[in-house]
């Protein structure tokens, strides 16, 4: 019964996006112990917050990229301010002594929805302690791409590079997991087997385009579909891919071909070390195809 009273408000919720859905929050469920907070008024469900809890310390949920309280259109800023009083007298009474919080960046909102950011500051007295660059593109405002980014379409275009959508996912994984290990030594934050269950479960939201030369998979991109907002998941080519502008090609197709009604495409983060260094190369790159900063907030107060 709570399973579907949350999703049927996530369906309906102006900050949500499909990522708040149980069935994407539980894949991991192994890994976090879940304390997703529901409001009512009276009988009515009022907002949620995607949680976990780790000892006396409560997340905006740390399977997530961001979360904060989820509201639909009725909810006011009068009522989130009393929200967040009883949630800050619920966590005392439950010996939460620390939250850390992740609010919905404001391109996934489908209409305004910063009601929690008042209270966080005036009510609990919140401290931001993380600040992440993203870097989104507002595509109906076409900017044109940087010289060298054209440079690779024009080089891919003259390779043959070509662009398909797949649901097989395991080639591009495998070009990833081989350029994350050699160069970074990680691996993707998702396995091949969570990426092909999300997609399963989520085939109109999680997206695989592959670029091909000769049909050989030599670059990749997964992306995540939101109402507001296509986000880049993961991106990654091999040495021939880099040297034919596959992605590149990528980046054209999708965002020129596919998606031109979008409003808004997200790069997703380019800092390290929680938030404090700037990897100047990687936001250089998506810098070049006509995307600029919007900042990933974190911020913590003690109920």
């Amino acid at each position: 019964m709570e399973r579907e009273q949350w999703d049927k408000y996530v369906a309906k919720a102006r900050n949500a996006t499909f990522l708040f859905y149980r069935d994407y929050m539980d894949y991991h469920s192994d890994r976090f112990e879940d304390h997703s907070l529901m409001f009512f008024v009276g009988n009515r469900l009022h907002s949620i917050l995607p949680a976990n809890i780790v000892g006396t310390t409560l997340y905006s949920h740390q399977g997530l990229t961001y979360g904060g309280l989820l509201m639909d259109i009725n909810v006011t800023a009068a009522e989130v301010i009393t929200l967040f009083q009883e949630l800050n007298h619920y966590l005392r009474a439950h010996g939460i002594q620390k939250v850390i919080y992740k609010p919905v960046p404001w391109v996934y909102h489908q209409v305004a929805a910063e009601e929690d950011l008042y209270p966080l500051f005036w009510i609990c007295k919140a401290r931001l302690i993380t600040r992440d660059i993203g870097t989104t593109i507002f595509m109906q405002q076409h900017l044109e791409w940087r010289k060298d980014r054209r440079r690779r379409l024009r080089r891919a275009q003259e390779a043959g590079i070509e662009i398909v959508r797949t649901n097989d996912f395991a080639p591009f994984w495998e070009v990833l997991e081989t350029n994350l290990l050699e160069r970074h030594q990680v691996r993707p934050v998702h396995t091949l087997e969570e990426i092909k269950l999300l997609h399963q479960r989520f085939p109109n939201n999680i997206l695989q385009y592959n670029a091909l030369l000769n049909g050989e998979v030599v670059a990749g991109m997964t992306f995540y579909l939101t109402q507001q907002v296509l986000h880049g998941q993961y991106c990654s080519s091999n040495d021939l891919g880099k040297a034919n502008g596959a992605v590149d090609a990528l980046h054209d197709y999708v965002m020129h071909h596919e998606f031109p009604d979008i409003p808004y495409m997200d790069f997703g983060r380019s800092t390290e070390g929680d938030g404090s260094i700037l990897n100047e190369g990687l936001v250089a790159q998506k810098e070049g195809f006509g995307g600029r900063t919007i900042c990933y907030d974190t911020y913590e107060w003690n109920p």
